[in-house]
């Protein structure tokens, strides 16, 4: 598949690596509907980017948000061929913490918005990619989640985030493996430490320091860095199935 044919759904599209997704595929000349929850940020790149690109307020763990949703992005650009999943939250906790043990409703939410949140999103826009003609290649989509390194080298206090993120690890061949019949490819992307909003709020200081724990190169991975791999995942119809580390080879330490 081609970039200038993409017809993508961005969840958590309006900010970091969802909003570097929709600028690479704009500027490739595809379109994108962004799905997030900040109307502030998701008005603002719909009035940048144009008509290439639409808005649309979705909370990606609700049934009912998604179906409609999905059916609005395909009426917009006269059809859904990709998916990229980048809607997800992250907590810090330890299972047992000097407060007591691990908050039950804040581990089930962060499966709820990383895990079910990709595969809700997944679920509908498979079933609607299936009326779709084949390309050149015979696809009909593709599909592109987000994991972590942490689905791999989880550290101490992120048991909910890593088993969220290890569970899209997990599901990736499986879907793969189902809708392959259909044409549509299903790959994982897992970065390491990139430079999204949840760091903006640290010190210059402390950001240069976790830089340097990646080996090469020794700093923050870009966004634009993970738009170019789901650039790359694509348009080459051989990736299918494979969750692709982006990390500069670091392996997390436990804490």
């Amino acid at each position: 598949m081609q970039m200038n044919t993409c017809r993508a759904v961005v969840t958590g599209g309006a900010s970091g690596l969802g909003e570097a997704t929709v600028r690479k595929i704009v500027g490739s000349g595809g379109k994108a509907v962004i799905f997030d929850q900040s109307e502030e940020n998701g008005v603002k790149l719909q009035n940048e980017l144009g008509d290439a690109v639409l808005f649309i307020k979705a909370d990606v763990t609700k049934d009912e948000d998604i179906q409609e949703a999905v059916n609005q992005a395909a009426e917009y650009m006269g059809s859904v061929n990709a998916v990229v999943n980048c809607a997800g939250i992250g907590i810090a906790e330890k299972v047992i913490g000097k407060k007591g043990v691990h908050n039950l409703s804040l581990f089930s939410k962060v499966i709820h918005v990383n895990l079910i949140g990709s595969f809700n999103v997944i679920r509908i826009a498979a079933e609607k990619m299936t009326s779709n003609d084949v390309n050149e290649q015979g696809e009909r989509g593709v599909i592109i989640n987000t994991a972590s390194v942490a689905a791999f080298d989880g550290q101490i206090g992120q048991a909910a985030y890593s088993a969220s993120k290890g569970g899209i690890v997990g599901m990736t061949l499986p879907i793969a493996r189902e809708l392959a019949r259909y044409g549509i490819r299903v790959m994982t992307i897992a970065p390491g430490l990139f430079h999204t909003p949840m760091f903006d709020t640290l010190p210059q200081e402390a950001r240069d320091s976790l830089g340097k724990m990646v080996p090469f190169p020794s700093r923050l991975g870009y966004p634009s860095e993970y738009a170019q791999l789901v650039q790359s995942i694509v348009e080459n119809p051989m990736l299918n199935g494979e969750t692709i580390r982006l990390d500069g080879a670091i392996r997390m330490q436990p804490k």
